[in-house]
């Protein structure tokens, strides 16, 4: 048992081949008797100490890359949550007896993150494969030099297929910064809406390219205010261009439609003519300031939450259709009414924000109605930072999220226009 309350040592120890666990911080928290065999260390060597403390790289040679390479597949591990399996490794590892003398290893690891209850990275399980007889016979075989081995085909693929690896990475990052850009020029921070107290926040996704296929939307009438989320199927640019179409089509279609469902509806006929629209949930919520009063429809969207003052939460799931362009003729949108009592919250948000890997939707939408019960009364910016930093797990969404808060106090008394943002 360590400190996150996971219970590993029978698990662990009964694993084949060589196995360490190390914490998120990479320091050895237990080695298996496989791992010792072929690292030549003892326990006392290793446990307690920083891996690459304990394993530096050779002094003696200037093109050594093990220690960059191990702590770029730890880190991304630990920062995604994700298996990360690495190309073939040159590791020297220095000879425990005799300090100084460096011995010429070749290693095939792989880097698998233990979970939390939280999904919080906990632990590092680091398995490695020792393959330097496999590349010495490979090179005996030949009558190859030390020089030679270093040159196998075996290695020179492995090192090929890394430094593709790396080149698509950074590609990604490239795109996925661009993506981020388009996406924050298109969702800017909402100024507040007359009287109304609004918050809104954007979270990208942990992975590389899962982002932008996000939106929100708030559109301001005479005496009515349609908020709309929506959540396009792709991911990167190709979203994110999808995304922008359709936000913009929804806040028109938002000021003329004489309800959220009428809305929708001219947004599903839309989408059929946008290559990649296709799938695409959204839902939409009409507030009436004077009546008090809250119209919505859904489009295949999670339901928004409504908090009472006085706690009680209820989600607006009384008018769900499928998301955009699912049927194949078109067909009148539900929609549903319910009142408000001033001072109410609403909550409209993305699946990002509750759904969670093997775990029933059901649970996660419990997780938000008790978080938004305690924070109430909160105002909408601190009330959006506890949600999220409640509901997002450390290691961070691995699907982007949009979060829209509003305090349902105040009346509008004039138009304010279309999308008056900041």
């Amino acid at each position: 048992m360590n400190g996150s309350g996971i219970d590993y040592r029978a698990v662990f120890h009964a694993l084949p081949g060589a196995a360490a666990l190390l914490t998120p911080g990479l320091v050895y928290l237990d080695v298996n008797a496989a791992y010792l065999a072929v690292a030549g260390r003892t326990r006392e060597q290793v446990i307690g100490r920083h891996i690459f403390d304990a394993f530096p790289d050779n002094p003696n040679d200037p093109d050594a890359s093990g220690t960059r390479n191990m702590r770029a597949s730890m880190e991304r591990a630990v920062a995604t949550g994700e298996r990360d399996a690495m190309a073939l490794q040159r590791y020297d590892v220095e000879d425990p007896v005799r300090p100084g003398v460096w011995h010429e290893r070749y290693w095939s690891p792989v880097n698998v993150p233990v979970l939390a209850p939280d999904g919080s990275v906990a632990l590092l399980l680091h398995r490695v494969e020792e393959v330097t007889e496999l590349i010495r016979a490979r090179g005996a075989r030949s009558g190859e030099d030390t020089t030679q081995v270093l040159e196998s085909e075996l290695y020179s693929r492995a090192r090929e297929l890394q430094e593709l690896n790396e080149r698509l990475r950074q590609a990604h990052a490239r795109e996925r910064e661009v993506a981020l850009h388009l996406q924050e020029s298109m969702l800017p921070e909402p100024s507040p809406l007359a009287h109304h107290q609004a918050a809104v926040r954007y979270r990208p996704a942990a992975a590389s390219l899962n982002v932008c296929g996000d939106w929100y939307d708030l559109v301001d009438a005479p005496g009515c205010t349609a908020v709309a989320v929506g959540d396009v199927v792709g991911h990167g640019l190709g979203a994110a261009g999808v995304m922008g179409q359709l936000r913009s089509a929804l806040s028109a279609a938002s000021l003329v439609a004489d309800g959220p469902a009428q809305a929708l509806e001219v947004l599903g006929l839309y989408s059929r003519s946008i290559a990649g629209a296709e799938s695409t949930t959204a839902v939409s919520v009409f507030i009436d300031w004077n009546s008090r009063t809250l119209t919505y429809s859904s489009a295949g969207h999670l339901p928004p939450a409504l908090c009472d003052p006085d706690g009680t939460v209820v989600f607006l799931d009384r008018a769900t259709d499928p998301p955009l362009g699912a049927r194949p003729e078109h067909a009148p949108r539900p929609q549903a009414r319910t009142a408000f009592t001033e001072g109410s919250v609403l909550v409209l948000y993305t699946d990002g924000l509750v759904e969670r890997r093997r775990e029933d939707i059901d649970t996660g939408l419990g997780r938000l109605a008790d978080a938004l019960a305690r924070h109430r009364g909160a105002d909408p910016s601190a009330l959006a930072d506890a949600l999220l930093s409640e509901l997002v797990p450390p290691v961070g969404v691995t699907d982007d999220t949009v979060l829209v808060v509003l305090r349902l106090e105040g009346q509008a008394d004039t138009p304010i226009g279309l999308h008056e943002h900041a």
